[in-house]
């Protein structure tokens, strides 16, 4: 066989190599990307398909959390107060009862600490206590949401009970919020929101006291225990 003959068949072959991979069958579909935050996401992306309403409500009614905060009107006859930070818009599942929140509404005039967290992660089972023990020290002068970063919420209600921990808290399995706000990948974080609905400050390490929350939120909001 000639050079030139030889070469032929080496460039017929790697064609016919090329399309039998271009048909081969990949297996499982990947899952959805996290897409845009916002309304239009849907909720197969923030939990598993297994936790449905009807298999997750013994787990709620086990965790008794807190409900899930919710929008506040300006005045009598004005509407809720809107929110135009990064949160604005964004809806998702409040883990407690399953009723869908619009998390920059609900949380527009207060300002808010939220904490990425999920059932797996052990510097979060350390920290929540403290979170749940702050949030009751500080009586409603700022809120404490926490949002469950895993699709599996079904284990995220069972470590909520597990750690006593009934603060109020949000499904996002997606991680939108993260996105949202531009958190680091790791866990947990913590991130202080002020009235206005505006990021001031993310913090990617657990809190180990009350005193380094406090710290936290008076250097950064100005509100103090």
């Amino acid at each position: 066989m000639t050079g030139s003959a030889a070469r032929r068949s080496l460039a017929a072959l790697l064609v016919v190599v090329a399309l039998v991979f271009a048909i081969w069958p990949r297996g499982e579909d990947p899952e959805p990307s996290a897409g845009r935050p916002g309304q239009g996401a849907p909720i197969a992306e923030e939990r598993r398909s297994a936790d449905t309403d009807e298999a997750l409500a013994p787990l709620r009614a086990s965790a008794g959390l807190d409900g899930c905060p919710t929008p506040e009107p300006a005045a009598e006859s004005s509407g809720p107060l809107s929110s135009s930070g990064p949160l604005s818009g964004l809806v998702l599942e409040c883990i407690g009862d399953g009723s869908r929140v619009d998390v920059g509404q609900a949380l527009a005039g207060t300002p808010t600490l939220i904490n990425l967290w999920a059932y797996w992660c052990g510097p979060c089972a350390e920290e929540l206590p403290y979170l749940q023990d702050y949030a009751d020290r500080m009586e409603g002068r700022i809120g404490v949401l926490t949002v469950h970063q895993d699709r599996n919420e079904a284990n995220g209600l069972s470590k909520l009970a597990e750690y006593g921990v009934t603060l109020p808290g949000v499904q996002d399995g997606a991680g939108r919020i993260a996105a949202a706000v531009g958190a680091p990948s790791v866990l947990p974080v913590s991130i202080l929101i002020d009235a206005d609905g505006n990021v001031a400050k993310v913090l990617p390490q657990p809190f180990s006291s009350v005193d380094e929350i406090d710290d936290a939120v008076r250097s950064t909001l100005g509100i103090a225990r």
